[in-house]
C-alpha cells in the first residue's frame, strides 16, 4: 500500500510541474521533499522560514537533511511576532501563523516562477487534535497542495516511506515550533522563546530523545517520555540549577509524560464538557 501511495503522490507532484516544498527538517517534510525532488528533480525547492519559532538546532537540521536529499534549499526570514493577533497567543494562533507562512511561501513561489506550494500536513494530524492551522492551508485553495492528505497518508506511513528512502529523517523525534510551548493567553514573547530554546537544548545535551519545556509564566514543565523518567530524576539537580539560572522559579516533571498538543488538552476537555 505504502509503495502505491508514494507514486500517487509523485505523479501527482510531477502533474504540477514545478514546486515549492514548505521545509523544516522534520520527517514529514523532508518525506515531502524527497518524493518532490525524485518527481520533479531541479524544478522543486525546498524553502525554510527562519522565524524566532524555529530553535536554531532544527535550523541546522533542515540545511543537513536538504543536502541529504540533493534538493535546491533556500531560507527566508520571517517573524510572527511582528502580528499582534500572533504574539497575543489566542485559539487561532496557529492559523495566524500558518496563514502568514504560506503568504510568504506564495509570495516566493510567484516570483520565482513555481506553480504550487507543497506543505506536509498528514492524515494522523487530524485526528482529536486541534489542528486550526490546516483551516489556513485549505483557504489557500489549489496554490498549496498537501499529497499526505490527499491520499490519506498517516505519521506512521511516512516514516515507512522515509525508511524505504533511506532518509535519516525516518526515525526523527516529531518537532513543533516553540509557540507550543506557551498556554493560550500567556504572550510570546522574544524573551521567553530564548528561554525555552535554551533550556530545550540543555534536556538535549544530556541526552533525553523526545521531550518539551512548556512554559506557564515563570514555572517549567517538562515532558519526557515515560521510559526517560527515572533519567530525569537523576540528573534533577544539574536541570533544576540550569532552567532556573534561565529565569524559571519552579521546575516540574509531567506525569503523563511527552504527548503532542498538550496544552490543547484543556480547551479540548472543555469542547467535550459542553458537547455532553
Amino acid at each position: 500500500m505504502v509503495t502505491e501511495k508514494i507514486e500517487l503522490i509523485k505523479e501527482a507532484i510531477k502533474a504540477r510541474g514545478s514546486a515549492v516544498v514548505a521545509f523544516s527538517g522534520g520527517v514529514d517534510s523532508t518525506t515531502l521533499a524527497a518524493l518532490a525532488f525524485e518527481a520533479l528533480g531541479e524544478k522543486a525547492v525546498a524553502v525554510t522560514i527562519d522565524s524566532p519559532l524555529f530553535p536554531r538546532r532544527q535550523l541546522e537540521t533542515a540545511v543537513k537533511t536538504a543536502c541529504e536529499i540533493g534538493i535546491e534549499h533556500k531560507i527566508l526570514t520571517f517573524s510572527q511576532l511582528s502580528l499582534s493577533y500572533f504574539s497575543a497567543n489566542t485559539l487561532n494562533r496557529c492559523y495566524f501563523c500558518k496563514k502568514a507562512l504560506l503568504e510568504t511561501l506564495l509570495d516566493f513561489a510567484e516570483k520565482a516562477g513555481y506553480n504550487v506550494v507543497l506543505e506536509g500536513t498528514n492524515s494522523s494530524e487530524l485526528q482529536g487534535e486541534y489542528r486550526p492551522g490546516y483551516r489556513a492551508v485549505q483557504e489557500a485553495g489549489d496554490k498549496v497542495f498537501s499529497p499526505f492528505m490527499e491520499f490519506d497518508v498517516t505519521k506512521e506511513q511516512i516514516r515507512e516511506i522515509a525508511s524505504k528512502l533511506s532518509l535519516s529523517a525516518a526515525s526523527r523525534p516529531s518537532a513543533a515550533c516553540l509557540a507550543t510551548r506557551f498556554p493560550y493567553g500567556q504572550p510570546i514573547t522574544v524573551e521567553s522563546l530564548q528561554r525555552i530554546e535554551r533550556a530545550e537544548d540543555f534536556l538535549y545535551s544530556l541526552g533525553f530523545s523526545q521531550f518539551r519545556v512548556r512554559m506557564h509564566e515563570y514555572l517549567a514543565r517538562i515532558e519526557v517520555i515515560q521510559e526517560e523518567f527515572e533519567d530525569v530524576l537523576r540528573k534533577r539537580e544539574k536541570i533544576v540549577r540550569r532552567l532556573k539560572s534561565l529565569g524559571f522559579d519552579y521546575i516540574t516533571l509531567d506525569l503523563e509524560g511527552f504527548r503532542s498538543g498538550s496544552m490543547d488538552e484543556p480547551y479540548i476537555r472543555e469542547k467535550e464538557i459542553i458537547r455532553h
